[in-house]
């Protein structure tokens, strides 16, 4: 019996998900499938209500729904909770579970790209409040950074969003963010400044350490200006792809029962992708 899972969202067309998840399906022989299902904002409770009956294992969720599929799920994990939202759900016993992977696919992209990142410092300045920041953050707070420097352009949403984690975030104002890259070990950008159509990300990164590792969430283009500054330097540098792609890992094993690798092919894949649109 083919085994099915799906990506939900509002719209929905530009998820890559089908083809990371049909990559892995291809790979391992698995008669599965995976869609894309678009799921208007009011129509989301009946959607996942009907998950079952509509012959779905589970599905990853994208906005605007994952704030709201948290609440309806029947159990979430710790990374959901803290978070806030889940891109993760699978059907368990009967029960709609729900996770949130992006602080994991977070993680595991650093530690596969720049080995030891997190053993040489503590400190790392986080810059954005959104939703990506906060798993960030509570990817951050796992493990043990002690100094974390979070700056966004409205000083507001920053204030909330520090105040939603129990742990040492400390607030930098965003016309200080380049003075406060002294020390960290970790510089992660997880707004849209430096994504094709939107404007730069405008920082000095002439304070950073040697061995500071700069991260940036956007994936389009590959590798950003931030990135482009970093590498200038000598740092080390991560780019937003292989988030991407790790965070898809856990979901992948709760429907199909195989835990996939991120490999080289994948990751060629998704960037042939990408080059295609921008064409």
């Amino acid at each position: 019996m083919t085994t099915r899972a799906c990506v939900i969202g509002w719209p929905i067309e530009h998820s890559r998900s089908p083809l990371i998840h049909g990559h892995w399906l291809a790979k391992h022989g698995i008669d599965g499938a995976y869609t894309k299902q678009e799921v208007e904002p009011g129509n989301l409770d009946h959607f996942l209500s009907s998950m079952r009956e509509q012959g779905f294992a589970g599905a990853n969720v994208t906005v605007p729904h994952k704030e709201q599929a948290l609440v309806l799920a029947d159990h979430a994990d710790d990374a959901a909770r803290a978070i806030g939202a889940a891109n993760t759900l699978w059907l368990e016993d009967g029960r709609l579970q729900a996770s949130n992977t992006d602080a994991y696919g977070f993680l595991k992209n650093l530690d596969q790209e720049a080995p030891g990142w997190d053993t040489l410092s503590k400190s790392a300045l986080v810059l954005g409040a959104g939703g990506a920041a906060r798993a960030v953050l509570f990817g951050l707070l796992s493990r043990s950074f002690d100094d974390i420097r979070l700056a966004n352009r409205t000083r507001e949403r920053a204030e909330s969003l520090a105040g939603h984690f129990d742990g040492p975030i400390h607030l930098v104002d965003w016309e200080q963010r380049s003075e406060r890259v002294a020390g960290c070990g970790l510089i992660v950008n997880t707004t849209s400044l430096g994504m094709t159509g939107s404007p730069p990300l405008e920082i000095d990164l002439t304070g950073a350490s040697v061995d500071a590792v700069i991260t940036d969430l956007v994936y389009v283009p590959l590798k950003t200006k931030l990135l482009e500054q970093a590498e200038a330097r000598g740092l080390r540098t991560v780019d937003g792809l292989g988030m991407l792609l790790h965070q898809a890992e856990p979901g992948f094993e709760k429907w199909f029962g195989i835990r996939p690798e991120v490999t080289q092919e994948l990751r060629d894949l998704i960037v042939a992708n990408l080059l295609e649109e921008q064409c």
